[in-house]
């Protein structure tokens, strides 16, 4: 199925989803009151369903440009750092929601924090592949020497760098860390 299409189609379930809810639970509400108390848990739950499936559709029609310049493992990189930043913003807007007003703002900045710096390596290393596999500076293959070893590139992905040492050893590099050091491409 076409990813536009695809977002389109969970967009409108999301819609249609949450008004069936606040319809049912207004329903129901007319016969057991406190039944509303149970609505904002059905939420979140729809909520994070649903918008995970929207994250994904999006960071596939952003990665499919990439796909097609770069290949398929840029394409990749550039999906998993998009749904990476799709779910802190659907986990922040979502808190931000429940809590309502101001406490909505710092709640939801406080949150970003937290898996800003929870993240953080492993989002520096994404960003890194991607720039990695962007940029090109070296492609599988190539004997290379960076970040204190020296090796041919067997395969470069959002988060390590794999090389093949002289004795066969497999050495997976962290791509923050290339992109960091000076390299060295050997002939």
């Amino acid at each position: 199925m076409n990813p536009v299409a695809r977002l389109v189609g969970w967009i409108i379930a999301y819609v249609v989803v949450m008004a069936a809810v606040q319809f049912l639970f207004s329903y129901v509400a007319n016969i057991y009151q406190p039944i509303m108390d149970y609505k904002i848990y059905v939420d979140i739950l729809l909520s994070l369903f649903l918008g995970w499936q929207i994250v994904k559709a999006f960071a596939d029609i952003i990665a499919l440009p990439v796909a097609k310049k770069q290949g398929e493992t840029a394409s990749k990189a550039v999906s998993n750092l998009v749904k990476l930043i799709g779910i802190g913003a659907l986990v922040a807007s979502i808190a931000g929601a429940v809590s309502g007003g101001p406490a909505a703002a710092a709640l939801g900045g406080f949150i970003g924090l937290v898996i800003g710096f929870a993240t953080q390596q492993v989002l520096g290393q994404a960003v890194a592949g991607t720039f990695l596999l962007l940029a090109r500076p070296f492609k599988i293959g190539d004997k290379i020497v960076g970040a204190g070893q020296e090796g041919v590139v067997e395969d470069i992905s959002a988060m390590f760098t794999v090389l093949r040492d002289a004795e066969g050893n497999k050495i997976l590099i962290p791509n923050n860390k290339l992109v960091g050091d000076i390299l060295k491409i050997k002939k």
